[in-house]
């Protein structure tokens, strides 16, 4: 006998229904979304303090900077949230958070790098408009 995921009352129908009614499976989906929803707004919250922190700690003029480890962690730097990673062909991996990497030298030492802009991410200072 299958029962709906939502209110458990027996299901009548096709043999791949989940509801009972719409109701139900909207109710269903709707939660999942906000589910979803707050569990990334946790992980932007993180992932925007650590690029923060990397901004700070480097400043606004450097393209990289070597800093102490302890630096961040008294920042509450959380090491193991970042956007992506790359291994360079030393076998070293350079952990992404948005356009900053930082790659760990020792257990004490950290190298933070700034990615430079490219031609489709760059804004211009003044935009020329052509006549």
């Amino acid at each position: 006998m299958r029962k709906c995921k939502i209110c458990s009352k027996r299901l009548v129908g096709r043999r791949d229904k989940l509801f009972c009614t719409v109701k139900c499976k909207n109710y269903y989906h709707v939660n999942l979304r906000r589910a979803t929803a707050m569990a990334v707004k946790e992980l932007d919250i993180i992932l925007h303090r650590n690029r923060s922190i990397l901004l700070e700690v480097m400043g606004k003029n450097k393209v990289q900077y070597n800093v102490q480890r302890v630096v961040l962690e008294k920042k509450k730097f959380r090491f193991k949230y970042h956007t992506h990673h790359h291994i360079n062909s030393n076998g070293k991996t350079y952990h992404y958070v948005y356009d900053f990497a930082w790659m760990e030298f020792s257990n004490d030492k950290i190298l933070i790098v700034r990615k430079p802009l490219t031609a489709e991410n760059q804004t211009p200072d003044v935009i020329t408009k052509e006549v």
